[in-house]
């Protein structure tokens, strides 16, 4: 028997992966909890950035904890091998900032000349800009490193590459399935998001391109004065919605807007043919 025949498949071990990482992480984010004040017994209750901040923290070391227990003893492999490789990716990562920048920006303007939301004021406050990138940092990288670096990379272990991408994407729209004002559409539109955010991955095997996009879609969203998945967090724009419509997102924010589905259409279309045009 060789060793393909006895070795755990990747599918295999993203369901070994799937209670240990809600057990784990679950005990990281109540530490959390409780060193912050939070009651998490009341769930209406409201945090401060600041506290949101800190679970998340403790979220990501949980996160990263059962990762790296995982890629150690079930994968036999090193923890930097789920795409933290760092040779010539420092260019990735700024374009990866850019996209983001730039379609949060037309996706503003445009609304703005459709007239569907109307400028009201600047809240500029420097601690809560700093919580909100480090606070999206931390959601980018565990929600990529989870999502992309282990689960997409098994998955392609395991399928045909673009099912590979598939299903990861499934299950990255399935996790926001709780979120705050979701619907349908908005699942479908997270869907496309997992697309997006993996394309590359399926080239590279590296995730600072990902990370960098998701960090600068999530940031400039809410920077900007939209939701971000539903969420409300700090903005330094902030504007007014004439009516919640699927051309504005209404609650969900920008990720629940037809503009949204265009851009992310027409980005992944550029992923996908840069890397098959730089493959060639």
């Amino acid at each position: 028997m060789n060793e393909t025949e006895y070795k755990i498949k990747g599918w295999q071990r993203i369901l070994l992966l799937i209670l240990p990482y809600f057990f784990i992480v679950g005990i990281f984010q109540i530490i959390g909890s409780a060193t912050v004040g939070v009651d998490i017994t009341n769930l209406e209750a409201e945090h401060t950035s600041i506290q949101d901040l800190i679970i998340n923290l403790f979220g990501l070391a949980g996160t990263f904890l059962v990762l790296w227990f995982f890629i150690k003893f079930i994968d036999k492999e090193q923890f930097i091998e789920l795409g933290f490789q760092t040779k010539s990716r420092l260019g990735e990562f700024i374009i990866g900032i850019i996209i983001g920048l730039i379609i949060m920006s037309f996706g503003y303007f445009i609304l703005i000349y459709l007239e569907e939301i109307y400028f009201e004021k600047i809240n500029f406050d420097f601690k809560e800009l700093i919580i909100s990138l480090s606070l999206f940092t931390i959601v980018a990288v565990v929600e990529e490193t989870l999502l992309r670096g282990y689960v997409l990379k098994n998955l392609m272990n395991s399928f045909n590459k673009y099912l590979a991408l598939i299903i990861s994407s499934i299950l990255f729209s399935l996790m926001h399935g709780a979120n705050p004002n979701i619907d349908l559409f908005s699942l479908f539109d997270l869907f496309l998001a997992g697309i997006l955010l993996g394309l590359s991955y399926l080239y590279t095997k590296n995730l600072w391109f990902p990370i960098a996009l998701h960090l600068s879609w999530n940031l400039f969203q809410t920077l900007l004065g939209f939701n971000v998945s539903g969420q409300d967090t700090y903005s330094i724009i902030e504007f007014q919605i004439k009516e919640s419509n699927l051309v504005n997102g209404g609650a969900f924010g920008f990720e629940g807007s037809y503009l949204s589905i265009i851009a992310q259409i027409i980005t992944i279309i550029g992923i996908g043919i840069y890397y098959n045009r730089k493959k060639n």
